[in-house]
């Protein structure tokens, strides 16, 4: 995975989901101690220390993992930008260890500053078993009740290691409770007010600071944006396999006009749907005669995100077709710090999938609704908490942000993770300014990215605090068939599925 991964809580109501609105981190902050970090001598790291339970100040405290990097001017600089990559599992201290994070105009007037949210890496770690979670991925996919109640048990059983290896942390891991920690961390930066970036996951940590903390905001930049106002599992599944269908309709119509493409002549969607067929019946196989499920197929399918591989993809097309294709499949990390996704998605999110029909029903309205591809990989997140016994603490619902400074979002038109259609509703509930890349990809801004006009805004934005224009709108760059794919798509990971 690459660097990047909604939201809201009205203020009103935070009382009611049991999180304490206590006034904010103490002013005395005491100063961080950055030191080299031991593999990147030329970034410094460090840790804070922070509440366990925020609704508990003087309780246990944990450690939160920092990571920056100066800024290339000292003697311009502005101050820190605070950055989180997404998730939820990814880390900011490994991101800004391994990369110049935003453009050139930008590193050089602030030092980059990325943090390991709490459960993940260099900060107090949730530990969960990595066999269960990979059985648990294995067995998202059940064909009648007793392979749905033994997805139960297993969540049950992995979400339970969770609580058993990490001690109390695995209750105090919901996105709150990390924009919290990201106030602590920027009252020991010694700013004022804050500074962030957040991609993909990390656009709900940042929409959720702007309820809880909306005076402490300098700039606050979020691409690929959650929608937490989604409240039913339909909802979430449909809006998911949208722009997968819409991808694929896209490839089609490409491979159908394009002499180069493998399955120019042949009919790309009825293609597809005998490949389907057969991966069906089970008699789907690569060249040395493994077979291919749907599952499999629709994986390798969901690469019609990337226009740059469209003619990677016909040619896998045209081989499984013949029987000649080869079969590639990624392994799950058994590193047990290395699976925190469970507790915290299931701490932010709650989605009804009851039994076995509730799920078919899903899977067959997706299948009516999206006839080409009929699922995406992101559609698995709501079998993740079926069974698991975590408590949903910070629930679905809409944006409540007032008396902010603006806000700036940046959404894809065909993002297959945090789908434009996500972007549109939070910068509507949010007032935020919404840049549109009409591209590929997921999310836009920062060191290498596909838009010099996105990447141009979002500048003038962080260094003068000038904010977009109302409906301001990138061009594409992206060219089909070209190999020259977005840097900012990511495949779907079982730990992470929205980091960039």
């Amino acid at each position: 995975m690459r660097r990047r991964g909604s939201i809201a809580l009205l203020a009103c109501s935070l009382a009611a989901t049991g999180v304490a609105l206590v006034p904010g981190t103490a002013a005395a902050a005491p100063a961080i101690d950055w030191q080299p970090c031991p593999d990147v001598e030329e970034v410094d790291c460090a840790t804070i220390e922070v509440p366990l339970d925020w609704a508990r100040p003087d309780g246990e405290k944990i450690r939160i993992g920092l990571a920056r990097r100066p800024a290339q001017d000292p003697s311009a600089r502005i101050g820190s930008i605070l950055m989180d990559p997404g998730g939820p599992g990814g880390s900011g201290v490994e991101v800004v260890k391994r990369t110049d994070v935003f453009t050139e105009a930008v590193n050089a007037r602030f030092d980059q500053v990325g943090f390991d949210p709490r459960g993940i890496g260099t900060s107090a770690q949730l530990r969960c078993d990595a066999e269960l979670a990979r059985r648990s991925d294995e067995a998202k996919h059940p064909t009648n009740q007793a392979e749905f109640d033994q997805l139960a048990r297993i969540n049950r059983a992995l979400h339970d290691s969770c609580r058993a290896n990490s001690g109390g942390l695995a209750d105090h891991v919901d996105n709150l409770a990390t924009a919290r920690d990201m106030d602590a961390i920027r009252a020991a930066l010694g700013e004022e007010k804050l500074t962030y970036v957040g991609y993909s996951y990390g656009t709900l940590m940042g929409q959720q600071y702007a309820e809880l903390f909306p005076h402490r905001i300098r700039a606050l930049v979020m691409d690929g944006n959650m929608d937490h106002s989604l409240r039913t599992a339909w909802e979430f599944v449909r809006s998911e396999t949208a722009p997968v269908e819409q991808g694929f309709v896209e490839f089609a119509d490409w491979c159908d006009t394009t002499p180069s493409c493998a399955l120019h002549g042949a009919d790309t969607r009825a293609v597809y749907a005998d490949l389907k067929r057969r991966a069906r019946a089970g008699t789907l196989t690569d060249e040395n005669g493994k077979p291919i499920d749907f599952h499999d197929l629709a994986s390798s399918t969901f690469g019609v995100m990337q226009p740059g591989a469209w003619g990677d993809i016909a040619t896998y097309f045209a081989d499984l077709r013949d029987g000649a294709a080869t079969r590639t499949v990624a392994a799950l990390s058994e590193d047990i710090r290395n699976v925190p996704y469970p507790s915290i998605w299931c701490s932010d999110w709650r989605y009804r999938v009851s039994n076995h029909a509730d799920y078919q029903s899903l899977r067959d309205k997706l299948g009516q609704e999206f006839p080409n591809v009929e699922w995406s990989p992101y559609v698995d997140h709501v079998m993740t908490c079926v069974g698991s016994g975590t408590e949903t603490t910070n629930p679905q619902r809409r944006l409540d942000i007032d008396d902010a400074p603006p806000l700036v979002m940046i959404g894809n038109v065909h993002d297959p993770a945090t789908v434009y259609e996500w972007n549109l509703t939070a910068a509507h509930q949010s007032g935020a300014r919404l840049i549109t890349y009409e591209g590929w990809g997921h999310t836009a801004y920062g060191n290498g990215g596909p838009s010099d006009c996105v990447n141009r805004a979002v500048d003038d934005y962080l260094i003068d605090l000038r904010p977009p224009r109302w409906g301001l709108r990138c061009l594409a760059t992206e060219v089909p068939g070209s190999g020259a794919t977005s840097t900012r798509l990511t495949r779907p990971q079982v730990v992470g599925p929205y980091q960039g």
